[in-house]
């Protein structure tokens, strides 16, 4: 029987207009922090949307005094066990978006949205030769895992995305399209961007890729690779089954790999896939420039061991 890991990882998001939004998100963050949580959320006048970790106790708090706050009564928490902080701090900011996508008009997903739709559902229309299946999230967590079969925007910001679906999607607005990203709330405003622009057919993932992973009966099937995730873990496994596959690279050798690391120059800090073989002989960096840069942190970690070692 597996042994329940002493930290949690909630993952959370509501659409619900805050008033006075930035005085709650300095509240908010002296609640975290006397509580002892750590994280990431990001507070707006159109809702709140956050990561964050804590123990059992800390986490369990965390979600009762939200819900007794009747605009998060139904808040609804992804759970993930963790063997420790997946933080080293806090931060709780205020934003004009809880995403930022710069829409021309904004869309109100208590308004407009596509059809949700349950992990079951999801894998069946995965399957379907008629559906057309769009990954809502940024080209670096596409690399690293995605659905199979589904397009590959490139994008490199949320803020990206309207001006790729008018150049390439314009041809497919009578077509079944289902979205898909990490938690949910991308592809809130995602599809319901989608429905303005006279799609008619848009549904969603409901709970996004990590609530899909711990379906029970779907089990994360026809998901390659693992899910980015915005904290110190980087990714996670979504495929709980034997076709589970590894589908990146490293840079240097070609070897699978989805070790996600960043580069040691601090003034390149760029995300690359690197076997563990190669970190050491490339330095931990991204080109052979970073490599030999003389502020990289690699070289000056292996310096400060030698000067350890020899005291």
């Amino acid at each position: 029987m597996e042994t329940q890991k002493p930290y949690r990882v909630l993952l959370f998001y509501k659409y619900i207009h805050i008033e006075n939004a930035e005085t709650f998100a300095a509240e908010h963050l002296d609640f975290c922090k006397n509580l002892g949580v750590k994280g990431r959320i990001i507070v707006a006048d159109e809702g709140i949307n956050g990561t964050l970790s804590g123990t059992e106790e800390q986490t369990e708090q965390y979600m009762d005094t939200l819900r007794q706050d009747p605009r998060f009564a139904d808040m609804f928490f992804k759970i993930d066990e963790v063997d420790e902080h997946a933080f080293k701090k806090i931060f709780v900011r205020y934003k004009k978006e809880l995403v930022t996508w710069r829409f021309e008009q904004d869309v109100d997903p208590n308004k407009t949205t596509g059809k949700y739709l349950s992990p079951k559902e999801f894998y069946e229309h995965l399957q379907r030769d008629d559906v057309i299946v769009i990954d809502g999230r940024n080209d670096y967590e596409y690399e690293i895992g995605h659905f199979r079969g589904a397009i590959k925007p490139g994008v490199k910001s949320s803020r990206e995305f309207p001006e790729w679906i008018r150049e390439n999607l314009g041809d497919y607005k009578d077509k079944k399209i289902i979205t898909y990203c990490t938690g949910g709330i991308r592809c809130e405003k995602l599809s319901g961007f989608l429905l303005n622009e006279g799609f008619t057919d848009v549904a969603q993932l409901h709970g996004g890729i990590v609530t899909y992973g711990k379906d029970p009966e779907v089990q994360g099937r026809l998901f390659d690779g693992k899910c980015y995730v915005f904290d110190e873990r980087i990714s996670v496994p979504v495929n709980q089954t034997e076709e589970a596959v590894i589908i990146s690279e490293c840079k240097h050798c070609g070897k699978k790999s989805d070790r996600y690391i960043n580069c040691a120059n601090p003034w390149c800090n760029v995300q690359h896939f690197c076997c563990e073989e190669c970190e050491d002989e490339h330095k931990r960096s991204c080109s052979t420039a970073c490599a030999e840069h003389e502020d990289n942190r690699y070289v000056k970690e292996q310096l400060a061991k030698q000067e350890e070692a020899v005291k």
